[in-house]
């Protein structure tokens, strides 16, 4: 562990003199008159385009420390006047004489660590960041739409952050993470315990939420209606899902969950499907299982083709048509279409039809003797 925490030590020393090198205004994108609140709403957008667990782009990690530093000094009064009277150079020195902490926060080596995604408090264990549990709603389309693809609008309503949310939280070192709260509990002289409890006050490491806070009268979060585009691929499986990323609901102290729109295939009229090929049955006469026949189909985007059976078929034959089943994923071509034959035998026949028949077949028309 203490050779984790040098190591985080000389990152942060190497990182500290790059980040004072920026413009901190141009950096959150505001006026150098801008209002705390324009501050901190600034740093809200531009710490989520650039997050290290929703921004994968090279740099994108070290933007983003960048952008804590900037705000971090631009919401402390000290720094921030002695700043904007002396520039960078008068920051460094100010820090140097012992002023401030390298802008990583106001809270010591915990509120440093933090940053870079650890946690030193309880029994120094590593906390993962938590997300708002995913979204699973299922997608009803027909056969059809998963032969030819679709594309498809939905609207969805999401619970998002108020505003203003950072404004309704303060400090309390409690507070362990979302909901969780950890006191000490002497059990007896001399012995302390950790005992942890539910809170759901307790938005984040540190933080805990104001109740009745002004900036947010609604509560943490209000709803939202976003519009989704849902691109359904040739060929996809019942069961497969679509997903947005971090379009779930949000809450204070957790990054967003998925949304996940789950294919749910409706049946055919005609066809049924398994895997990426195509089931039919097909009633034919008896006249035609013997002599023999043509059919006509109309597939499932409307373009028809043509079965031509010259042999005697038999009752449950199984015919295999080839290329006509479902697109394979990926423009892989087709799967097959399986034709079950249910041959339609004549409920009676007249004697002359049975005399024909026997003439035409063969056969005797006294019983075999044993």
């Amino acid at each position: 562990m203490i050779g984790l925490v040098a190591t985080l030590l000389i990152i942060l020393h190497l990182i500290t003199p790059t980040l004072s090198a920026q413009d901190f205004y141009k950096l959150l994108g505001v006026s150098r008159s801008a209002t705390q609140k324009e501050i901190k709403k600034a740093y809200r957008s531009k710490s989520l385009e650039y997050h290290p667990d929703k921004n994968k782009e090279e740099g994108a990690a070290e933007k983003f420390a960048e952008i804590a530093y900037a705000y971090e000094v631009l919401t402390d009064e000290t720094k921030k006047e002695i700043y904007d009277k002396h520039g960078e150079e008068g920051l460094k020195q100010h820090e140097q004489q012992g002023g401030g902490g390298g802008g990583f926060g106001h809270g010591g080596f915990d509120d440093i660590f933090s940053h870079f995604g650890f946690n030193f408090g309880g029994q120094g264990r590593r906390q993962r960041e938590q997300t708002t549990p995913n979204v699973d709603i299922p997608l009803r389309v027909t056969l059809q739409q998963l032969y030819l693809g679709d594309v498809i609008e939905v609207e969805y309503i999401r619970q998002t952050l108020c505003v203003n949310w950072q404004e309704c939280m303060k400090a309390n070192q409690e507070c362990q993470g979302p909901g969780v709260k950890v006191r000490m509990q002497q059990i007896a002289p001399g012995f302390v315990q950790q005992v942890q409890q539910r809170d759901e006050r307790c938005v984040a490491p540190g933080k805990m939420w104001k109740q009745n806070c002004k900036e947010c009268p609604k509560g943490q979060t209000q709803p939202e209606k976003i519009d989704l585009t849902i691109d359904l691929q040739k060929g996809m499986h019942p069961g497969e899902s679509i997903t947005f990323e971090g379009v779930a609901d949000e809450k204070p102290g957790m990054n967003a969950g998925d949304l996940n729109f789950v294919i749910v295939q409706m049946g055919h009229e005609y066809y049924h499907r398994d895997g990426d090929h195509l089931y039919v049955t097909m009633e034919i006469p008896l006249v035609d299982a013997l002599t023999g026949f043509s059919h006509e189909f109309t597939h499932l985007d409307g373009h028809k083709f043509k079965i031509d059976v010259n042999d005697v078929t038999e009752c449950d034959h199984v015919m295999r048509v080839s290329g006509k089943g479902m697109p394979r994923r990926g423009g892989r071509g087709f799967g097959d279409l399986y034709v079950t034959f249910d041959v339609d035998f004549p409920d009676t026949l007249t004697d002359a039809q049975k005399k024909e028949i026997r003439k035409i077949l063969g056969g005797s028309s006294k019983k075999d003797e044993l």
